[in-house]
């Protein structure tokens, strides 16, 4: 029996945002949200789109990263950062990233991305 799209999108899902925050989305989803969380945003999103495997995970974070913060979407961003972490991107990589960020969408995109990056950073090595 194959894996279904939500099955699939769920363990994507749990990949790159980590078990933990899945979890916690998950559990907190009530009868208003519960199937926004399970059809949009596991089985759409993470099922249908990021399952394909056309495009790689890291290069569907670097997309994420982009628009995010071209929108103004600061949680979001914060989120995906995290992702790209774990989707293997490296700090210079992420640096790179933000320096486009900062071209394209304008310096004051670039100063809101990169302090939400320097407190994830300093989350992850111990120093928040």
């Amino acid at each position: 029996m194959s894996e279904s799209q939500f099955d699939k999108g769920l363990k994507m899902r749990k990949a790159v945002l980590g078990e933990e925050y899945v979890a916690r989305a998950m559990a907190s989803a009530d009868d208003f949200s519960r199937e926004f969380q399970e059809k949009v945003v596991t089985d759409y999103t993470w099922g249908f789109i990021w399952g394909d495997d056309t495009l790689d995970r890291r290069t569907r974070s670097i997309l994420n990263l982009g628009m995010l913060a071209a929108l103004g979407r600061t949680e979001e961003f914060e989120l995906h950062f995290r992702g790209a972490i774990n989707n293997g991107l490296t700090r210079d990589e992420l640096k790179a990233v933000l320096h486009q960020i900062a071209m394209y969408c304008g310096v004051p995109c670039g100063v809101t991305s990169f302090r939400i990056a320097r407190r994830v950073l300093a989350e992850l090595d111990g120093q928040a």
